[in-house]
C-alpha cells in the first residue's frame, strides 16, 4: 500500500502583479503544470477576482496581498506564504509600472522615483523578504520580468522603436533591474536568477499588455513563453542569463 506521505509536494511559485497581463497568464500556465500559485496582487478585489478566474480553469491559486511599494506589505506576504509552505521554489518578480514617459528634459527625481520604487526597490523588497523560503527550497529559481528597453544594445540600435522613446525612468529602472539580477546571480549561486523580457528584440516585437494600451503584436502567451522557460529551469539551467521568447538578449 503508497504511503500517502510519500506523494510528490507540488512546486511553489509566488507571482507579482499577477491580477492581470503576464502575471495572470503565467500563474494560469504555471497553475496548469499542477504548481500551488501564491497570486500576488496589490488590488486585494482584482487579485481575488483573477484567483476566482483561475479556480474555474481548474489552477489552484491563493491570494497574497502585496503592495511591492512597502516594505511591511512584502513582509506580511512572506508571513503569509509561510502559514501555506515552508518553502518557495519559484518567485516571478513580475509588478512594474511605465511611468510617464516624460520627456528628459522635463524629467525630475520624482517622475523617476515613482517608477524606480516599483520596479527597481520592488523586486529587492520581494526578493529580501522571501529569501529564507527560496533557500529551503531544493532547486529555487527567481525570474526578474524586464524589458528590451533595459537594455543598452537595444536602446542604442536606431531600428529599434524603444531607441525613440525618449524617456529617462523607464528604460533606466529595467537596465538596473538587470545588473541587480546579475549582482544576485553571481553571490547566491544556489538560486537561479534570470532576467525575461516578454518581447521578440530580433523581430522588434512587443506583448500586448495594459502598459502599451495593448497594441503589442505578441500574445500574453507568447509574451510568457520566457517566463516561463525560466521558472521551470532544470538543476543544470543557466544563472544570470537575460532571454526573450527566442533566445539570449544582449545586456
Amino acid at each position: 500500500m503508497s504511503d500517502n506521505n510519500s506523494a510528490p509536494r507540488p512546486t511553489t511559485v509566488l507571482i507579482t502583479g499577477a491580477n492581470k497581463g503576464l502575471g495572470l497568464e503565467a500563474a494560469r500556465r504555471l497553475g496548469l503544470m499542477g504548481w500551488t500559485v501564491f497570486l500576488g496582487s496589490r488590488d486585494e478585489a482584482r487579485g481575488q477576482a483573477a484567483v476566482d478566474k483561475l479556480a474555474a480553469d481548474g489552477v489552484t491559486a491563493i491570494l497574497v496581498p502585496l503592495d511591492v511599494t512597502s516594505d511591511e506589505s512584502a513582509a506580511a506576504a512572506a508571513r503569509l506564504v509561510t502559514e501555506h509552505t515552508d518553502r518557495l521554489d519559484v518567485l516571478i518578480n513580475n509588478a512594474g509600472a511605465p511611468g510617464g514617459i516624460v520627456p528628459p528634459a522635463d524629467a525630475t527625481v520624482a517622475d523617476l522615483h515613482e517608477v524606480y520604487d516599483t520596479n527597481v526597490y520592488g523586486p529587492v523588497r520581494v526578493t529580501h523578504a522571501f529569501l529564507p523560503l527560496l533557500q529551503a527550497a531544493d532547486h529555487p529559481r527567481v525570474v526578474m520580468v524586464s524589458s528590451g528597453g533595459g537594455s543598452f544594445a537595444v536602446v542604442t540600435d536606431p531600428e529599434q522603436r524603444v531607441s525613440k522613446m525618449h524617456e529617462l525612468a523607464y528604460s533606466s529602472s529595467k537596465a538596473a533591474l538587470n545588473m541587480i539580477t546579475v549582482r544576485y546571480a553571481q553571490a547566491l549561486p544556489h538560486i537561479k536568477f534570470n532576467v525575461a523580457t516578454p518581447g521578440e528584440v530580433a523581430n522588434r516585437k512587443f506583448t500586448a499588455t495594459d502598459m502599451n494600451h495593448h497594441t503589442g503584436e505578441l500574445t500574453v502567451t507568447e509574451g510568457t513563453d520566457p517566463i516561463i522557460r525560466l521558472a521551470t529551469l532544470d538543476p543544470d539551467g543557466p544563472t544570470g542569463v537575460f532571454v526573450d521568447r527566442l533566445g539570449p538578449v544582449a545586456w
